[in-house]
């Protein structure tokens, strides 16, 4: 756990893109550990499976770093800062866009790269769902910003329609899939790769607020998917279920868990005062206000969003619905469970208060990223007679 630890902090800490490729690579051991020995009865195939797919992706990766490095110099330059200054020609840095895209893609999950994730979280142990769904997607969101976005914005604004677009199918195709999933940590996998379809819009939308709203996300869905797993890994503890249909009326016994689970589930479904709202409510204002489409496009984007989250409390309220109401479980068991210690109940509220702290109060968050999103975007500029990203 601590080495998964390192390999997160390290990325995102990481100044120079040899230190990122490291840190990308570092921390694919320690999670494939994790995974082959102590996950479910299907570990060995999940934890195969992710290697293959993250270690497939790493590929492009390194081809990137090392074309990007050494371009134009005998030397190589890795630092971010010097690389945010250097152009290229247009083919090449679409070439190097499509590799970076292809890695990050996996991490993220964007589909049809993202088979790999229901299975891992399925077989995976809570803790490791936990760090999953909190951060490691995040990292391939974190790329995408800080690479594609930042060092490649020509080939970033040629493929930013095809993100959008991308981004609207990953929000209805996970939503709906979601319904269908019998187990419980499936069906909040797929929901983790709905709302990351928000981040690869507002990435997409190149606008000051579709960025932030897309930073805003990823933070405010660190906190929620991780909740969310820690709190079904606290109820498996006590009632041994991971299917859906076999549990109900686990309110009875356990209401404080019951009322932790409902408040997180109601910040996913985006409750307005609670940091999911926030977030999805900027990249909707990103969309809107952004440039580089014209009017019906982005009122067809919209539209497909808002479905989306017509969509995202379906599958929740039906989540919720099958494991904590009606008397099933209950009636067969005829027994006491104990409810939410102070452990769980430390760790629970230790996360639901940052979600509405930046749900109440999104400023203190934005505040820190919207310098940074500013040196972005000023590598975009718009030309004042087509109206259009360069």
């Amino acid at each position: 756990m601590l080495s998964m630890y390192s390999g997160q902090i390290g990325l995102f800490s990481s100044r120079d893109l040899l230190l990122f490729f490291i840190m990308w690579e570092l921390e694919l051991i320690p999670v494939y550990l994790l995974l082959s020995m102590w996950g479910g009865k299907r570990r060995l195939y999940s934890a195969t499976k992710f290697i293959l797919y993250t270690a497939g992706g790493s590929v492009f990766l390194l081809m990137g770093v090392l074309g990007i490095a050494l371009y134009s110099s005998n030397e190589p330059i890795l630092n971010f800062e010097t690389l945010a200054n250097q152009s290229y020609p247009v083919a090449l840095e679409i070439i190097f866009y499509i590799g970076f895209f292809l890695a990050f893609a996996v991490k993220s999950p964007i589909i049809p790269l993202h088979t790999w994730l229901p299975d891992t979280h399925g077989e995976a142990h809570y803790s490791t769902c936990m760090l999953l769904a909190g951060i490691l997607l995040k990292m391939g969101a974190y790329g995408l910003v800080r690479i594609n976005m930042e060092l490649l914005p020509h080939a970033h604004s040629l493929f930013s329609p095809w993100l959008m677009i991308i981004g609207t199918m990953q929000i209805i195709y996970a939503a709906l899939t979601s319904s269908g999933q019998r187990n419980l940590k499936k069906r909040i996998a797929y929901s983790s790769v709905s709302h990351m379809g928000f981040i690869i819009i507002g990435i997409g939308s190149i606008t000051d607020t579709g960025l932030n709203g897309a930073i805003l996300q990823i933070i405010s869905h660190g906190f929620i998917g991780a909740a969310l797993f820690f709190l079904a890994g606290t109820s498996y503890d006590r009632i041994r279920l991971a299917y859906l249909d076999e549990m109900g009326g686990i309110a009875i016994s356990m209401p404080k868990i019951f009322t932790m689970f409902s408040s997180f589930s109601m910040a996913s479904l985006a409750l307005p005062g609670m940091s999911g709202f926030v977030a999805e409510l900027v990249v909707f204002l990103g969309v809107i206000t952004s440039q580089k489409f014209c009017l019906m496009p982005k009122m067809l984007i919209t539209f497909v969003m808002a479905i989306g989250i017509v969509l995202t409390p379906i599958y929740l309220l039906s989540m919720l619905r099958q494991i904590f109401y009606g008397y099933k479980f209950f009636n067969a068991q005829n027994s006491y469970f104990f409810d939410s210690g102070p452990r769980e109940l430390f760790v629970s509220i230790s996360i639901f208060l940052p979600v509405v702290g930046i749900g109440f109060y999104p400023d203190f968050v934005l505040s820190l990223s919207v310098d940074k999103v500013e040196v972005i975007l000023s590598n975009f500029f718009i030309d004042s007679f087509h109206g259009n990203y360069l």
